[in-house]
């Protein structure tokens, strides 16, 4: 590297320990992770002023308000149809479908719910998702956890396919020039792969709570129809949900963010349904919106310490030979990887992009390191319960279910997501090096 190469600092190192100590409380359960998270968030703000590498007002600004304002929106969209009766109404119709196979049922969800993520994000996927799979489960008296946690997993996978599927895809397919056709050219073959050995691994993890329990019949004998006991709500706050689903389709040509997009329909919602805010904002999951804005201030705290850079720029040591170039992409890869399971993906994407683009004014062939970067922070994310977004709801929604056996707990979690991490990361790797030309242009 050139003479601005980082040098390890003990600012680096102390942003470490916190945001180690901050994940050491989250994993154990020592208490609440939201609690955890905003313990952190102030030790991280504290030391950092007091070690002048990290202000409050960097605090402020590390905390993503395009994503804090997208999970508001669509929280409050779906607060808003819940009491119409609309969900129950798609629960009964998906469990009368398959309803006489768990295994199919996992298999019909999870593939919706990867299809859906390559157009919209992951996380108002799962937001939409996660509420009907509970109700769908609790009609067919099965426990929720490993459709939840199936769900969130390949919602992230799914999310890889396209430009507009997670929002580290739109920031490299921006700094590369990478159009949404040549996205999908080049990731959905990939990822079609990761997602059918995904599901089988899936299947085979949880081919005990799979079973159909003692007595189970498969039968549903309610009428979906009467379910709905709002129509008219129901019809208008859909419209509004269209209308935010068909602008997420375009937003990136329009350049609107994607909160943006979620607030026009809850503008078009609240025009529509003029529903009681004491009503639906009590539906909210404030725990959710307080940790991730906790999170964001604590990686923030890590970003501004030059960790992250340092990182990146070691791993992109290796890039100024061409012979190690596949070499270099698969370590930038599974580092990713290890990295988004434990942070978010996002601030790692930005660290990432200038240390890529500068050796591409070195000469070297960049093009595989995006791919390699879009492959592992997508498939990393499955790594641990607070790794994605989408994980995070998954695992709230769990808690807040009444079925037995239905918490997602950090530990099952790992014992079921991490494998599937890397064994995802592992079948990347061996597709990424047998078609490394292809991904090379």
């Amino acid at each position: 590297m050139d003479n601005g190469t980082l040098q390890f600092t003990a600012n680096m190192g102390i942003s470490a320990i916190v945001l180690i100590g901050a994940y050491i409380l989250v994993f154990t359960e020592a208490c609440h992770r939201t609690n955890a998270a905003v313990i952190g968030a102030v030790v991280m703000v504290g030391i950092g002023t007091w070690h002048d590498f990290y202000t409050q007002a960097q605090a402020v600004q590390a905390i993503d308000a395009n994503t804090m304002f997208l999970l508001t929106g669509m929280m409050i969209l779906v607060a808003i149809i819940k009491p119409t009766g609309g969900f129950e109404y798609v629960a009964i119709r998906v469990a009368k479908t398959a309803a006489r196979s768990p295994r199919r049922l996992l298999v019909y969800l999870t593939l919706a719910v990867s299809l859906t993520s390559m157009l919209l994000d992951n996380v108002t996927t799962v937001i939409i998702f996660a509420p009907l799979t509970v109700l769908i489960c609790r009609l067919l008296k099965l426990s929720p956890l490993p459709y939840l946690m199936a769900e969130a997993i390949t919602s992230n996978i799914g999310g890889i396919a396209t430009l507009v599927g997670d929002p580290p895809n739109i920031m490299i397919g921006s700094a590369a020039g990478i159009d949404f056709n040549r996205f999908l050219v080049h990731m959905l073959p990939i990822v079609s792969v990761i997602w059918v050995s995904t599901v089988l691994l899936l299947l085979w993890q949880f081919r005990k709570q799979l079973v159909p329990p003692p007595g189970f019949t498969g039968r549903i004998d309610l009428d979906e129809n009467k379910a709905i006991n709002d129509p008219k709500t129901l019809h208008r706050s859909l419209l509004a949900l269209g209308t935010v689903i068909a602008l997420f389709l375009v937003h990136h040509y329009l350049h609107f963010y994607p909160a943006y997009v979620t607030f026009i329909g809850v503008a078009l919602a609240f025009t529509l349904v003029r529903p009681d805010p004491n009503v639906f904002l009590a539906e909210l999951e404030w725990p959710v919106l307080l940790f991730f804005a906790a999170l964001f201030i604590i990686v923030g705290g890590v970003q501004n310490s030059g960790l992250l850079e340092y990182i990146g720029q070691g791993l992109a040591g290796f890039a100024g030979d061409p012979q190690k170039l596949l070499i270099t992409c698969l370590i930038l890869m599974w580092a990713a990887g290890l990295l988004s399971a434990v942070l978010d993906n996002i601030p790692f994407t930005i660290t990432m992009i200038p240390i890529v683009l500068d050796l591409e004014h070195s000469g070297v062939n960049v093009t595989p390191l995006w791919w390699a970067l879009a492959l592992g922070v997508g498939l990393g994310g499955n790594g641990s319960h607070i790794g994605a977004t989408a994980n995070v709801i998954c695992v709230a929604e769990s808690e807040k279910c009444d079925i037995d056996g239905a918490r997602i707990s950090p530990a099952i979690w790992l014992r079921k997501g991490l494998p599937v991490m890397l064994a995802g990361l592992t079948m990347a790797s061996v597709l990424f090096t047998a078609f490394f030309g292809f991904f090379s242009t």
